[in-house]
């Protein structure tokens, strides 16, 4: 499976009609669909659709077509993304009506035109699945544990300052955070 780490988009025009498909991470979706409203007032429809997986690592899928006629927009638009197995992802496409109207199957066409553009031009990158994880340490060993986490591969989500020590909530593969912890070693007071 395949996902995306930043928002992208591109711009494909088809008889004055633009389809302006973005291409994010499914975390930043209600997020750029808000902003994507406020920014275009006149757009006639935001087509979405989006997979992800849920807490029990099963595919949730969805799309809407916004006011489009039935099955011309945001099916086709899910299809690209199941065909391209990309996971974790949404994509919003905005469309300014340009006056030719573009029948059913035109429709479907310039939809996945657009979401095939937006994925050729994403930074595209294999999905490896996160795992969550928090322990605890000592403030005089953090600069240490910090050292570790970047060569292990393993993101910090947040640190706790607490009166004695520091608490970290961290991110990484299973392996990563594997490695993470044989090399810190007795750094950690809890995990």
């Amino acid at each position: 499976m395949l996902t995306v780490i930043e928002h992208s988009f591109e711009t494909l025009v088809i008889k004055q009609s633009k389809f302006i498909a973005h291409l994010m991470p499914f975390s930043r979706y209600d997020e750029i669909l808000k902003e994507l409203r406020a920014k275009h007032p006149k757009a006639r429809h935001f087509v979405t659709a989006f997979r992800h997986l849920n807490e029990h690592d099963q595919i949730v899928e969805g799309s809407s077509d916004d006011g489009e006629p039935k099955g011309t927009s945001g099916r086709p638009t899910l299809a690209v993304l199941q065909g391209q197995t990309l996971i974790n992802v949404a994509i919003i496409t905005v469309r300014y009506f340009g006056g030719t109207k573009l029948g059913t199957g035109g429709l479907v066409r310039a939809y996945s035109d657009a979401t095939n553009l937006v994925i050729e031009s994403a930074g595209v990158t294999t999905y490896t699945k996160q795992e969550a994880a928090e322990f605890i340490c000592e403030y005089s060993d953090v600069g240490k544990v910090e050292y570790l986490m970047t060569q292990s591969g393993v993101t910090i989500i947040e640190k706790y300052f607490e009166p004695l020590h520091v608490r970290m909530a961290i991110s990484a593969t299973a392996s990563e955070l594997e490695s993470f912890y044989m090399a810190a070693g007795r750094l950690i007071i809890s995990a």
